[in-house]
């Protein structure tokens, strides 16, 4: 998980730097909202990552342990977020 998620982010730093550049340089709105877009899903899938490796490892010791209640109150919240 770690070097894909890093691999992520970096693609999304990436994607943040040109909206950065973009607005500074006073570029087209509707091509900066098009890069913003690439940055929300470049960060949606490091969500994934990092989410399927929580259910598949936290989650599912909490389940078979006595904190199952707990792990899925957590998911739930973060879901609730959004």
């Amino acid at each position: 998980m770690y070097g894909d998620t890093i691999h992520r982010l970096k693609i999304a730093k990436g994607h943040l730097d040109k909206v950065i550049r973009m607005v500074q340089n006073g570029d087209y709105c509707i091509d900066i909202l098009t890069q913003s877009q690439a940055v929300q899903a470049a960060l949606k899938k490091v969500d994934a990552i990092i989410l399927e490796n929580h259910l598949k490892t936290c989650v599912t010791d909490a389940v078979r342990g006595d904190k199952k209640d707990q792990a899925i109150a957590e998911v739930i919240k973060v879901f609730k977020k959004k």
